[in-house]
């Protein structure tokens, strides 16, 4: 997709994805004079890696990419931070499709679609194929978003769904069992009437389109239509529709009772009003988990995210981001692309991020790695994110929606969002919301053509 309107605003807006990668963008980037290839002197094809982890991820992934380049004396890795994922897929447009561009790119789950239609990434389906890799060893409920007419185009890799997590010292004051958190929606309602005091209040959501995609999918509800943008384009929003409506009357219902906490679209803002006791239960990122368990100064529950009272729970989306292979680069350095993307799935390396980071390991083997249940018995919460994202039924609403437009529509759902917390009419603002992803839609599908 190639429309002006799509890259003006993925720009101009502070898109936080469901791994929101760092709020800190002051690490050093290489610059790309120095084109890696084959290095004369060592003998080893050489490539970049461009991503967006910084903090603890960053750090984590150096970490990994070092163990890669010392087990063996073929390739060498240059892992190169490219600020954020909307900095560095802009970063790759310039050189995307042609020998100067990296070997490796990090992009962002919403970026998918775009990255397929882009022209620029070699499939890695066509490695999986020729090496008989076996996928079966990978978290299927992961595939099964990067995987398009059954073929997979990137490698997942830093995965995370959303929890709900909840304060089991509030619940504890406040009459409630700290072991059963609620899991409908009319009983998040009730909780969250029982949990307001005059200093907290009983529930919040960050205003962000992620969570609302997740609530909707959970009551197998579709985004857009085309079989979510699976089976062709997609040309209509369909998130308005009933499931969309729970979704909206829920927030509406607490937020008119005085229950709800409105703290606005910032990560940081709505943890640390968790931590400070301002609201006793929230949706978070799996991949916040750890941070809060460290930072509350209670007990910390963590529990699957709620649907709504009619329907069955079907689960959740990944979220996160994949690594894509370039295409128009040299053969080699395809190669050492390919070779370190196996290496990053191993039992070894999946553990060691799982447990650095709080995003789930690709391949579940990891989970019975040592250190892995060693962790989880200290922190039990940690396995209630693993087991929700396994429990989650396949199918069509929680594979995840497939547009090119997913940042404009995110925005679409927070002003509805905004608009519905200053009491307007939920149906009205949803109904506006499917407008706006409906031209961005159409404009979208006319550039390409």
């Amino acid at each position: 997709m190639k429309s002006s309107l799509f890259w003006i605003l993925i720009l101009s807006l502070a898109v936080l994805t469901a791994c929101t990668n760092s709020d800190s963008n002051t690490n050093d980037e290489k610059s790309n004079e120095d084109k890696p290839g084959t290095d004369e002197t060592a003998g080893k094809v050489s490539i970049e890696f461009w991503h967006a982890m910084s903090g603890t991820g960053q750090e984590s992934l150096d970490a990994i990419v070092e163990g890669f380049n010392e087990s063996q004396d073929k390739y060498e890795v240059k892992a190169e931070f490219q600020g954020t994922y909307e900095e560095s897929l802009t970063k790759l447009r310039s050189v995307g499709g042609t020998k100067d561009a990296p070997a490796i790119t990090q992009v962002f789950e919403v970026g998918t679609k775009y990255m397929i239609d882009s022209g620029y990434i070699e499939p890695v389906q066509s490695f999986i194929d020729k090496d008989n890799f076996d996928l079966s060893t990978l978290e299927q409920n992961i595939l099964n978003y990067y995987k398009v007419d059954g073929e997979l185009y990137s490698m997942p890799f830093n995965s995370s769904t959303p929890v709900m997590i909840y304060n089991k010292t509030a619940f504890e004051k406040a009459g409630l069992d700290p072991e059963k958190a609620p899991e409908t929606f009319s009983e998040v309602i009730a909780t969250a009437e029982k949990l307001k005091t005059d200093d907290m209040f009983g529930f919040s959501m960050l205003t962000y389109g992620w969570f609302f995609e997740q609530l909707v999918a959970t009551q197998g509800g579709l985004y857009v239509n085309e079989d979510n943008g699976r089976s062709g384009d997609a040309t209509e929003a369909l998130f308005n529709g009933p499931e969309g409506l729970n979704v909206f009357n829920f927030l509406d219902t607490m937020n008119k009772a005085g229950t709800f906490g409105n703290f606005g679209t910032n990560w940081d803002d709505i943890r640390a009003a968790f931590a400070s006791q301002k609201v006793a239960m929230y949706m978070d990122s799996s991949a916040g988990v750890a941070g809060a368990i460290a930072n509350a100064p209670f007990d910390v529950g963590v529990a699957y995210i709620p649907y709504a009272d009619e329907v069955q729970r079907n689960g959740v989306v990944i979220g996160g981001a994949s690594l894509w292979m370039s295409k128009g680069i040299a053969e080699n350095e395809q190669e050492a692309a390919w070779e370190f993307m196996k290496y990053m799935t191993t039992p070894e390396v999946q553990a060691k991020w799982h447990l650095d980071t709080g995003y789930f390991a690709i391949n579940p083997k990891a989970y019975d790695e040592e250190n892995v249940k060693e962790k989880w018995a200290e922190f039990p919460q940690f396995k209630v994110t693993v087991e929700q994202l396994q429990d989650t039924v396949p199918g069509i609403a929680t594979q995840g929606a497939l547009i090119s437009v997913f940042p404009e529509s995110r925005q679409q759902i927070v002003t509805a969002l905004e608009d519905l917390y200053q009491g307007a009419d939920p149906q009205e603002v949803l109904d506006q919301a499917a407008e706006g992803t409906n031209r961005a839609m159409e404009i979208a599908n006319k550039t390409k053509k």
